[in-house]
């Protein structure tokens, strides 16, 4: 099972989501369908907060560092956010995909339909879909 993506390493959220899928893709059992998003999407966004390479970041993964160690370096390296960055960037990744304004009304009802979800109302936000499609939530 992955990491949720709400689960936070100093109050950051979807960080550890993403060392994990590192990890996993690292020792070839991250599932095939999560391939063409490694190091885009959210794994973009969250090294673009943080001011740091993905490519970065998988090396610290490859050494076997855990994932404080590697946000310790992110935070060394590249950006240290203070209290309310963080604030800001949890809330917007928390709320991705419910209204948002740089994609189209049905992007995000395309995404649900296409891993078939067409129909659940309750599915608002990327982070919604992952809890549902991976289990944590029915």
């Amino acid at each position: 099972m992955f990491e949720s993506a709400y689960s936070k390493i100093r109050g950051i959220v979807y960080f550890p989501r993403m060392i994990q899928k590192i990890q996993l893709n690292e020792t070839g059992h991250l599932p095939e369908d999560y391939l063409p998003y490694l190091g885009k999407g959210f794994d973009a966004r969250c090294c673009q907060f943080l001011k740091v390479k993905y490519e970065d970041v998988v090396d610290h993964v490859k050494l076997g560092e855990t994932p404080e160690q590697i946000l310790e370096w992110c935070f060394n390296n590249g950006r240290n956010p203070n209290e309310e960055e963080i604030l800001v960037w949890n809330e917007f990744m928390i709320k991705r995909g419910w209204r948002d304004s740089d994609q189209s009304p049905t992007a995000f009802s395309r995404y649900k339909e296409k891993y078939g979800y067409p129909d659940r109302p309750d599915i608002l936000t990327y982070f919604d879909f992952f809890e549902v499609d991976e289990g944590r939530k029915s």
